[in-house]
C-alpha cells in the first residue's frame, strides 16, 4: 500500500510540473547590438629622452653635465619635479671597464621620462640641451586623465543606441518593448596604449620657433559595443 501511495504521489507531481510548463508561454523577445565611439585628445603624454656621454675633442662630456642641462630646461619649462623621472641607466663598453682600461672610453647613458599634458614645450627643452648628448627621444605612451569617465560615457551611448534600434524595429511591425531581459558587454573599448616612436626634431638653444606647438597630437578612439535582449509586449 505504501509503495502504491508513493507511486501515486510521484505521478501527481510529474503531472503538475508538466501542466505548469505547458501553461507557461514562451517569452517574446528581441536581441540587438548597440555600439558607440568617441575620439578624445590625450592630456597625459609620457615622453622619453635618452642622454649619452660623448667625447668632444680630447675631453668627455659627462652624463652629469648633460643631466644638469636637462634638469634646468625642464624646470624653466614649468614642469614639476614629480613629472620628471629617471627611466633607466645603462652604458656601453662594459668589457673595457671590466678590464680596467681607459674609463674615458666608457660612455654612460641615462633615460628620462617626462609627463606632459601637451608637447608644446618639447622643442624648448631639447633645444637647451647639448644636441650631441641627446641619443634619442620618443613618445613612450599616452592616455587621458578622464579615461574612465569617457569609457562610461561611451558605454551609455552604446546602450541607448541598442534601445533606439530595438524601438524602431519593433515599431515597424506594430510592437512595443516591455523591459530589459539581459545586457552583455561585447567590447568595453577599442583603446590601446600604443607606443609610437618619435625622433627628436628641435632647434638649437638660440632658436625661437616652436614647431611642436602648431601640431595637434593624435587622438584616442574609444569604442563600446553591447548586446541587449528586450522583452516584447
Amino acid at each position: 500500500m505504501k509503495k502504491v501511495m508513493l507511486l501515486a504521489a510521484g505521478l501527481f507531481l510529474a503531472l503538475s510540473t508538466f501542466a505548469q510548463q505547458a501553461d507557461k508561454q514562451p517569452v517574446k523577445k528581441i536581441e540587438v547590438n548597440g555600439s558607440a565611439e568617441m575620439e578624445i585628445t590625450p592630456d597625459e603624454i609620457y615622453f622619453n629622452i635618452s642622454l649619452r656621454e660623448y667625447v668632444k675633442g680630447k675631453n668627455k662630456v659627462e652624463i652629469s653635465t648633460l643631466e644638469k642641462q636637462l634638469q634646468k630646461a625642464v624646470a624653466d619649462a614649468g614642469i614639476s619635479k614629480a613629472d620628471f623621472t629617471i627611466e633607466n641607466v645603462y652604458g656601453n663598453n662594459f668589457e673595457i671597464l671590466r678590464k680596467k682600461k681607459d674609463p674615458q672610453e666608457f660612455m654612460a647613458r641615462k633615460q628620462y621620462r617626462l609627463k606632459l599634458t601637451k608637447l608644446d614645450k618639447i622643442n624648448e627643452i631639447l633645444g637647451a640641451v647639448d644636441a650631441e648628448g641627446i641619443e634619442n627621444t620618443r613618445i613612450a605612451s599616452y592616455s587621458s586623465s578622464k579615461m574612465e569617465a569617457y569609457r562610461k560615457e561611451v558605454k551609455i551611448k552604446a546602450l541607448l543606441a541598442a534601445k533606439e534600434k530595438a524601438e524602431y524595429m519593433l515599431t515597424a511591425i506594430g510592437n512595443k518593448m516591455d523591459g530589459v531581459i539581459e545586457i552583455q558587454e561585447m567590447n568595453t573599448d577599442n583603446y590601446t596604449d600604443v607606443r609610437p616612436m618619435m625622433m627628436a626634431n628641435y632647434k638649437s638653444a638660440g632658436g625661437s620657433e616652436d614647431a611642436s606647438s602648431e601640431i595637434d597630437f593624435k587622438t584616442i578612439k574609444i569604442r563600446a559595443e553591447v548586446r541587449v535582449v528586450f522583452a516584447i509586449k
